[in-house]
């Protein structure tokens, strides 16, 4: 259970996150007005709350598992906000990504 709390807290904070990001980048680069960006402030602070909330009590570990999902993640929001076409390395390495992910959350430690 915990393994699938961690996961839906990971969903979470990437959809915060690159959500976030992606509208600060819409309300600047793709000038949408200060609204999109102050929204996508609000969503990036809103990440860093949740991903406060995981099991593990390692900060750096944490952070260091979630770089996999931001990179899985960022590659799908690009598909669908913005029709984004990853190839075969984009899949791979976002694949290898996620695998280290789970060996750095999920893989039993002796203590």
């Amino acid at each position: 259970m915990l393994v699938a709390r961690s996961i839906a807290l990971f969903a979470v904070a990437a959809i915060l996150e690159i959500g976030g990001a992606w509208l600060v980048w819409q309300g600047v680069r793709e000038h949408r007005g200060w609204l999109w960006a102050g929204a996508g402030v609000i969503a990036l602070g809103l990440y860093g709350f949740f991903a406060t909330l995981q099991p593990d009590a390692h900060f750096g570990r944490v952070l260091a598992a979630y770089g996999g999902i931001f990179v899985a993640g960022s590659i799908a929001w690009g598909m669908v906000a913005d029709g984004y076409r990853p190839d075969r390395f984009d899949v791979a390495g976002a694949l290898i990504c996620l695998a280290g992910m789970a060996v750095i959350m999920y893989t039993p430690r002796g203590h």
